[in-house]
Parts: structure tokens; C-alpha cells; sequence
């Protein structure tokens, strides 16, 4: 009789092979001796007390690493967070796959015909299902693993958080209402009586002064050389127009003002915007005109706004849509 018929015939091992301590035992357990496992398969049970404990660290990790991330911990806390958790789920995951899933002895065969008699298939099964252990606590080893795998997604999902609160109207819509008065830096109120014609006023809505997002230049126009966009004839009344400060390239603040040429300057990347054109954008990176301030004038001789911008300030590649 061969080795492998051995190998197949439990019986006949166990008449034939004297059993000895190391590699010996490992082998009298594959071929069906006192060592037996619950299940018969000549295996020894248990071996699940190393895949658990792992699975178990690398659960406790991921939770270390969520509740260190709620606490606003640094960085090398989170970063051992994640080490923990991926060190016990990877420990976990490969000391199962050795322990339950690997043969313990080679097994060479030499080729021969294709196809595989049901000796060969039953022959297979059983060297397949020969591992170094018998595993009895399936159910406990599962069960820790899906629990660090969940541990796992949620600490991925975690660090969304950072990225804020959801975008809404407040990106496309300022303070700017009908009847809200311009102010200066200085919060005080501007009489359409007291602006020149050239001049050039940094403005806020009353009660928001310092609102980058809502800040706009107020500028004396030169009489009759205005070419209003159709619709807009009455926002620009006694002569005064407003556009929003906020360079439509990157943000930057648009306070450079050309007297003669009528142009607006951004500062940054040289943006250049025509005035008496609707601030239309004529050189530099930017691509969109600056939003206008429609302007009115209230009962006191104070300038005051008739709604918000005609589009929403800022970069415009932002690509923004004010909702109705």
C-alpha cells in the first residue's frame, strides 16, 4: 500500500503507522487516531483564540479611532487608530485562512489524464477540507469578523463629517434685500447727495458691515456713459451704480478703479472689467461679468438696494444657481 493510499484509507493508517509527538501527531490526526476532532475529520479542535482576539482588537481599534476623531483628536492618535484596526481585521483574517483553509502536509500528484474519476473527486474533497485545525466556533469567528469589517466601514464613513454642513442658499443668496441702506466701513449710511461722479465707496447692507460675501463698490457714474444691460435702465438711479467687489476668477477683492478708461482692476491676476458695460469682463483669467446691485433711493435721500445682486457673487466657477 502507498503513502496516498494510506492517506485515503483512515483504517489502514491507523493499523500500519505508529504515532509520535511534532509532525507525527499531526499526521495520526489526519489519518483518524486518538486525537480525533468532534467531527471526526482527524483534525484537533479549537484554534480560534487567535483569529478572535485579533478581530477583537481591530474592532476596539476602529472604535478608538471614531471616538478619537468625534474628541477632535490629533493626528497620531487617529493614525494609531487605524493601525489597529487594520492590523487586527488583516492578523484575523490571514490566521483563519492558515489555521482552517491551509492542508498541512503537501500533497504532489502527477499529471495524468483529464478527466477525474470519483475516487479523485472524493479524494480531493478530503485533502482540501484537511487543515491544521478543526474549526468548532464558526459562528463566534463570523461574527467577530463582520463586526470589525462594520467597525471598519463605519470609521471610513466617519471623516465625511469634515466636510461641513450641506451647501444651501446661503452660497447664492446676501443680505442684500429691497429697502436694506448702503453703509460704509464705518456702518454709517451714504446720501446719494455726497458721492462724486469717479468716486469709489466700498459698501455693506446696513447691519453687516464687514460681510465679504455681500460687499459691493459704489461708483459715481460719468452722466449718459453708461450702456445699461435691457431690463437694468433703473438700477443705476441719480447716476450711481453698484457692482459686487468679489472677483469672478478666484474670489479675490476687485479695488482698483481707472477713472479715465472706466475700468475695474482685480488686483490678483489683473482681471479687468469695463464699467460702463455692466462691469462686462474684457482681459485677464476671469470669464464672467461682476454681478450688479440694484439701487434705489429712499424718502431721506439715502441710497438704499432694490433686491439682491443679478447673480450670485464669486468665483464663477463655482457654477452656482440661485433658486427662485
Amino acid at each position: 500500500m502507498t503513502d496516498r493510499d494510506r492517506d485515503r484509507d483512515p483504517g489502514a493508517a491507523a493499523d500500519t503507522t505508529d504515532v509520535s509527538d511534532g509532525a507525527g501527531a499531526d499526521i495520526a490526526g489526519a489519518a483518524g487516531s486518538d486525537i480525533a476532532g468532534a467531527a471526526g475529520s482527524g483534525r484537533p479542535v479549537g484554534g480560534e483564540v487567535v483569529p478572535a482576539t485579533a478581530f477583537v482588537i481591530g474592532l476596539l481599534g476602529a472604535v478608538g479611532f471614531v471616538l478619537a476623531y468625534l474628541l477632535g483628536a490629533n493626528t497620531q492618535l487617529l493614525g494609531l487608530g487605524v493601525f489597529v484596526m487594520m492590523g487586527g481585521v488583516g492578523v484575523g483574517m490571514v490566521s483563519w485562512a492558515q489555521r482552517y483553509m491551509t492542508p498541512s502536509r503537501p500533497d504532489v500528484e502527477p499529471r495524468g489524464r483529464i478527466a477525474s474519476t470519483e475516487e479523485d473527486i472524493t479524494a480531493f474533497t478530503a485533502d482540501f477540507n484537511i487543515g491544521e485545525y478543526e474549526l468548532v466556533r464558526r459562528s463566534l469567528l463570523t461574527k467577530l469578523m463582520l463586526g470589525a469589517f462594520g467597525a471598519l466601514g463605519l470609521a471610513a464613513v466617519v471623516p465625511f463629517a469634515s466636510l461641513g454642513p450641506r451647501p444651501d442658499q446661503s452660497f447664492t443668496r446676501t443680505r442684500w434685500r429691497k429697502g436694506v441702506r448702503l453703509v460704509d466701513a464705518e456702518g454709517q449710511p451714504i446720501r446719494a447727495s455726497s458721492v462724486n461722479t469717479d468716486a469709489l465707496i466700498t459698501v455693506f447692507p446696513d447691519g453687516d458691515v464687514g460681510d465679504e460675501f455681500a460687499q459691493a463698490v459704489l461708483i459715481g457714474l460719468q452722466p449718459g456713459r453708461l450702456d445699461p444691460v435691457p431690463g437694468r435702465e433703473s438700477w443705476t438711479p441719480e447716476n450711481l451704480g453698484a457692482f459686487s467687489k468679489i472677483c469672478t476668477h478666484v474670489g479675490c477683492p476687485v479695488g482698483l478703479f481707472e477713472r479715465q478708461t472706466g475700468e475695474l482692476l482685480c488686483p490678483c491676476h489683473q482681471s479687468t472689467f469695463e464699467l460702463y458695460r455692466a462691469c462686462e469682463h474684457v482681459f485677464g483669467p476671469a470669464a464672467t461679468p461682476l454681478p450688479q446691485l440694484p439701487l434705489g433711493i429712499d424718502g431721506l435721500g439715502y441710497v438704499i438696494a432694490e433686491g439682491d445682486f443679478s447673480s450670485p457673487p464669486g468665483p464663477a466657477f463655482w457654477n452656482q444657481r440661485r433658486e427662485p
